[in-house]
């Protein structure tokens, strides 16, 4: 039988990476447009637009288990750090803990531009909440004004149409080099 077009056009492994945006609000140091891509084979979409919602760094931050914090993280969206288990395991643990999302940024605080290809493990388990992927100084960075600030979670929006926001290369944070 034929191979679907998009098999044929864009073959396994080479799908054009989409992006998907966020904006944080709080706080202020770091209000600017962050950059992260869906998983690719996993992981649900946002049919809701967030306008204010809580991203809370997850303790621990490789998110591979039961969390300290998991109370904060129900209903809001979770910002986990790479490594320890698979990009599943991790979305996986969220969506047990009540989140509506989950962001994972690399574990390497110097990636600034080389998004990961988030795929699925070989455990044919599933996950129904978004899991994105984070610039590991984007992560490192929002992290790091939170606890200067000694607060719990960053307040943000999500999903932004950056089509929609003239000013978009501005608001992009000044690590951000293109």
């Amino acid at each position: 039988f034929p191979l679907p077009l998009s098999s044929v056009l864009f073959p396994p492994g080479l799908r054009i990476h989409e992006y998907l945006y966020f904006q944080v609000l709080s706080p202020g140091d770091i209000r600017y447009i962050f950059t992260a891509t869906p998983a690719k084979d996993f992981g649900g979409v946002f049919n809701t637009r967030y306008e204010q919602i809580h991203l809370v760094p997850a303790d621990p931050p490789e998110a591979c288990g039961e969390l300290n914090n998991g109370v904060f993280i129900q209903d809001q969206i979770a910002l986990v750090e790479r490594g320890g288990c698979s990009f599943l395991s991790k979305t996986r643990v969220i969506q047990e803990h009540g989140g509506r999302a989950v962001i994972i940024a690399d574990n390497a605080y110097d990636n600034d531009s080389f998004y990961i290809e988030m795929i699925q493990d070989s455990s044919r388990r599933t996950a129904d909440i978004p899991a994105l992927f984070l610039l590991g100084r984007d992560g490192y960075m929002i992290r790091r004004s939170l606890e200067q600030h000694g607060l719990p979670w960053a307040v943000i929006s999500i999903p932004v149409n950056v089509t929609s926001i003239p000013t978009y290369e501005m608001m992009q944070p000044p690590w951000t080099f293109w």
